[in-house]
């Protein structure tokens, strides 16, 4: 029999307290750093938007932590950054935890009711054109304003009822030249939260996100200039759903939610 290696994983649902809500994360801590190429191997296997692997503490206390898609691996992802952090505290780590990652070091505290507030860089948005193609693959035209931060590009639709309803065509999406950015929310203003978002994301594997936290440093910087608030309420409305609360302080957001590991378990890699 050939000899196995364990790996241990869990799959953790962010941005809610409710199992099988929110958006899952696969979460994998492996002894020692791990090849780019085997991590790929293992998201593509989890098959969720996206799979985090995250290593011992450094001598600092810091540790390395990198997120990938069924395709890709991205540069900054907000749930399985939640997710993570959740099982860390789960397996006993103190608060706060600190990540290295491609976007700087991120920092999760675990708040007094069990929530965890995540300190994240703001992704100001800037007005800008459309990309060719993109509102119409979107079925969003007209839209009430674009924008582009340096991860998404934002697009905002009249309200909620208009956000619900669209229907993008993928394939066409996929073929719009978003400039290399990850992909685009859809946001409207909320009727019982201050505003509502949608995430899509083929360019980096996944059609729909459930519920996009790194989304949510642009939307959050974009909805707070309009609202004139610094303290938003925010919910992704996919099919699974999930809320955020956002404080903005200065150049970082606080991205705060809960999180619900509801399996774990043990992949066998080749020794």
């Amino acid at each position: 029999m050939t000899p196995k290696k364990g790996l241990r994983f869990y799959q953790t649902d962010a941005f809610t307290d409710t199992p099988f809500g929110g958006n899952p994360a696969a979460i994998c801590l492996p002894d020692e750093p791990m090849e780019a190429r085997v991590m790929q191997a293992i998201a593509q296997e989890m098959n969720l938007s996206e799979t985090a692997f995250s290593e011992p503490p450094d001598k600092s206390g810091d540790r390395r932590l990198r997120w990938f898609t069924p395709t890709t691996e991205v540069p900054l992802c907000g749930h399985a950054t939640l997710a993570a952090a959740a099982v860390l505290f789960d397996r006993g780590a103190d608060s706060p935890v600190r990540f290295r990652t491609l976007s700087g070091v991120l920092t999760v505290h675990k708040e007094e009711n069990g929530a965890l507030r995540m300190d994240f860089p703001v992704d100001r948005p800037l007005a800008s054109a459309a990309p060719d193609g993109l509102l119409e693959a979107l079925g969003a035209r007209p839209a009430a304003a674009v924008l582009r931060g340096r991860l998404i590009w934002v697009v905002r639709v009249a309200d909620e009822e208009t956000l619900r309803s669209l229907a993008p065509d993928f394939t066409a999406l996929a073929r719009v030249d978003v400039d290399g950015v990850m992909g685009v929310s859809v946001t409207a203003p909320g009727t019982d939260v201050d505003f509502v978002s949608r995430g899509f994301f083929p360019w980096s594997g996944v059609d729909e996100d459930p519920v996009t936290g790194s989304a949510h440093t642009t939307l959050g910087a974009y909805w707070a200039d309009e609202l004139g608030k610094t303290t938003l309420t925010a919910r992704q409305v996919s099919e699974r759903s999930g809320d955020l609360t956002l404080k903005l302080q200065g150049d970082r957001i606080h991205l705060i939610g809960h999180a619900v590991t509801v399996a774990e378990g043990e992949l066998f890699l080749p020794a």
